[in-house]
């Protein structure tokens, strides 16, 4: 079932890293905030051998829903990455319906805060952070691109007086102008009611709309999508990519051909090896 794809994710470790395979070392349940009586968590996947000292954050979010899972289980999608030396931080948010998509925005935004402060815990160069995802995922990414701060020097939390700004982004099949999703949308398509998330007025879908934020100041941005897809369709990337252009933001969209919301064999083949190759040739040291 195609739109299975949008619904993709990922116990207090009180050991610091727990090794699994000889080459990853993986850090589960890290918590990076606390929000409702709530930790909030990520895995870290921290490469053995040939490490690079960039990171790389990974969306845990589909709908904007955002699931546990063993990160055992999650250990063989980051390889591609690991095997290049990446540190990989797969981030969970408040999930939908509970929380909300500006909520989501700010739970990402602590975890680049979180993850630079503790740079020197992480074994990681904090100006070399990286962020990917999925469609809800890949909205994400993109907010973290186009809409993030310095940090507020004069904020209580010392988490909070960090930046949250990223180096580089990769957003597969990403809604970039959540204008034409949200219920008082004219012609929303009727799968978007699905997603409680996506309850959201006007105002606040403009808020939280990557197309609305780009700058020249935004980081390399590589998009790639389905110009089959009919859930997130194609003029989401094309829309945002011409933005990026137009504010001369080093940018790329890849196209797949024939592709809908989601890749599968060769596809998701090249697609994965264009995201790696993107994080190499950006993140480099």
């Amino acid at each position: 079932m195609r739109h299975t794809w949008l619904i993709c994710g990922l116990a207090i470790c009180l050991s610091w890293g727990t090794s699994v395979r000889a080459e990853v070392t993986i850090t589960p349940d890290v918590v990076y905030g606390h929000k409702s009586g709530l930790a909030m968590t990520m895995d870290v996947f921290t490469p053995t051998e040939n490490v690079n000292g960039a990171g790389v954050l990974f969306m845990v979010s589909g709908g904007w829903y955002s699931r546990w899972q063993p990160p055992e289980q999650m250990q063989d999608r980051f390889k591609p990455l690991t095997d290049k030396g990446f540190t990989v931080f797969a981030v969970r948010h408040g999930s939908s319906p509970k929380f909300s998509i500006p909520e989501a925005v700010s739970d990402v935004r602590r975890s680049v805060r979180f993850i630079r402060k503790n740079s020197d815990r992480f074994q990681i160069d904090p100006q070399r952070l990286g962020v990917y995802g999925y469609s809800a995922g890949g909205h994400l990414s993109l907010m973290l691109g186009t809409a993030s701060d310095d940090g507020d020097p004069a904020a209580k939390d010392p988490v909070d007086r960090v930046s949250n700004r990223v180096a580089a982004v990769v957003a597969f099949v990403a809604p970039t102008d959540l204008r034409i999703m949200v219920k008082d949308a004219p012609d929303r398509l009727d799968a978007y009611a699905r997603f409680p998330a996506l309850d959201l007025d006007l105002k606040a879908a403009e808020a939280d709309s990557p197309l609305v934020h780009v700058t020249p100041d935004d980081p390399p941005t590589l998009l790639i999508a389905g110009d089959k897809d009919d859930l997130v369709p194609i003029e989401h990337s094309r829309n945002i990519q011409a933005a990026f252009e137009q504010a001369d933001v080093t940018s790329r969209l890849i196209e797949v051909a024939g592709a809908g919301h989601g890749f599968r064999g060769e596809d998701a083949r090249r697609s994965t090896a264009s995201m790696v190759e993107w994080f190499q040739s950006q993140l480099a040291p």
